[in-house]
């Protein structure tokens, strides 16, 4: 049972928003004003927050051939929690509303000069998502398209030392594509971001 679980950015109880995820699908333009680099900014964001907590972390952003992206960061992964029945769960952050930020009278502004909402902006936008997670308690990957997960929490190999998280998306080909010189080195002064192209 979840129940007990302290809400801090997401409701443990809630796995899905579907109403949540299609108001953002109706307004992309007022959710990624600047198209799909408004996606990685949401994404790197995340791992700028995670960089805080030691004062220093690294995130790598991959542009593939196929227009997809990845963001991949040295923190400390998506928390996960065991419920009462021995299941795995995971913070639902890709498919629920981030209660810090989310229709927040004053929300943080995103390097691109609009508001941060979270990753629930990113999974809604992307045509498909895949969250790869590596955390202490172990590693995990799930697919989602247009926000709602299509597989369970699929577990893979855990490195012995290695934590943090890749988010690989596409984004909604509606969305502008994203400039590469537009994609920050660094996000704060905590987050050191490498540009890679992907083959």
């Amino acid at each position: 049972m979840t129940s007990p679980w302290h809400n801090t950015t997401h409701d443990w109880l809630r796995e899905v928003d579907v109403d949540h995820l299609e108001r953002i699908r109706r307004m992309p333009t007022e959710f990624a004003p600047s198209g799909a680099l408004h996606l990685v900014l949401e994404v790197l964001a995340q791992a700028a927050d995670e960089a805080a907590i030691p004062g220093h972390g690294r995130a790598v952003v991959t542009l593939h051939p196929d227009g997809s992206l990845s963001i991949a960061d040295d923190g400390r992964g998506t928390d996960t929690r065991v419920d009462a029945e021995g299941r795995t769960v995971r913070k639902p952050v890709m498919a629920t509303t981030d209660l810090r930020f989310f229709d927040h009278p004053a929300p943080p502004h995103l390097p691109d000069g609009h508001l941060r909402r979270g990753l629930s902006v990113v999974a809604a936008l992307s045509e498909w998502l895949v969250h790869t997670n590596h955390r202490g308690n172990g590693s995990w990957t799930q697919r989602y398209e247009r926000g709602i997960p299509v597989t369970d929490l699929v577990p893979i190999p855990s490195p012995p030392t290695r934590t943090g998280t890749t988010v690989h998306f596409l984004p909604d080909p509606a969305l502008a594509r994203v400039e590469p010189a537009a994609i920050p080195a660094t996000f704060g002064p905590q987050l050191e971001i490498e540009l890679r192209a992907g083959r």
